[in-house]
């Protein structure tokens, strides 16, 4: 298994890098590139742009490793060891200025199937709050120096997060969802970015986040900075093409397992 601290340096890096390119193409107006799986998804200039970017540092660092990114495709690895990339995670909030995005990096022995691979190493720059999430395997997760862990209790309820997908064919069952869990909740958050909720789930800042139709781009690096803030992530329903996912500590995960997984 590659050195994981090596490959979170490397991820930490990029990330911080590709954060400040995105921050700068915002701030010089955003310019609408296509749209992808329904007119509501979309994909700026400026996604294509970091991934070129995190994928060319990638490819000179370590060009054996295999690369998938959620603009430009995949390519297959020789040392065993996969990126996995969301240049910009969030790409209708920076379409619109809201500074709830992020860029998504992470390292994962094996191919590209989330369910067979091991994550080793993951970042996640919040490029407008200035806030670099990261992970090792066995290492923990930090940001900014300060180990992070999720809660454990939640006597007035969990604050929970979600998000809904782009075809309004799926919002009835988004919303039915919701309805499932809000016993559990004293509050829900719908802040657009999968690895923003994920990276705020294993900071504390949220008690858990659930979501069905997540790509593995969206939540490769977040899924590994919980598991290693002491948190559960899980996916079931994987056979569809909108597998459901989990993220909490360990009780909470549980009670929103059994409201969920039917």
């Amino acid at each position: 298994m590659s050195d994981v601290r090596h490959l979170q340096a490397l991820a930490s890096d990029i990330a911080r890098e590709a954060g400040g390119l995105a921050r700068q193409r915002r701030a010089e107006g955003v310019s609408l590139a296509a749209t992808k799986t329904t007119i509501a998804d979309i994909v700026t200039d400026a996604d294509r742009e970091v991934e070129v970017l995190i994928r060319s540092r990638l490819q000179a660092e370590r060009p054996g490793d295999g690369f998938l990114g959620e603009e430009s495709g995949g390519a297959r690895s020789s040392t065993g060891v996969t990126w996995v990339v969301d240049p910009i995670d969030g790409t209708v909030n920076y379409a619109y200025g809201m500074p709830a995005y992020s860029v998504s990096i992470a390292a994962v022995q094996g191919d590209a199937d989330p369910s067979s691979w091991t994550a080793l190493a993951a970042a996640v720059c919040s490029p407008v709050l200035g806030e670099l999430f990261t992970a090792a395997r066995g290492e923990g997760a930090w940001l900014d120096g300060k180990r992070l862990a999720v809660n454990t209790e939640t006597p007035a309820g969990a604050l929970l997060a979600t998000g809904f997908g782009y075809d309004p064919a799926t919002h009835d069952g988004d919303l039915a969802t919701v309805r499932r869990v809000m016993p559990l909740a004293r509050d829900l958050r719908r802040i657009g970015s999968a690895a923003l909720d994920l990276s705020y789930v294993a900071a504390g800042r949220l008690d858990g986040y659930f979501e069905r139709g997540l790509k593995p781009w969206d939540f490769a690096a977040g899924a590994l900075l919980v598991e290693e803030s002491g948190g559960v992530v899980s996916r079931f329903d994987t056979a569809s093409d909108r597998p459901m996912l989990i993220a909490a500590g360990p009780d909470l995960h549980e009670r929103i397992s059994v409201l969920l997984d039917k």
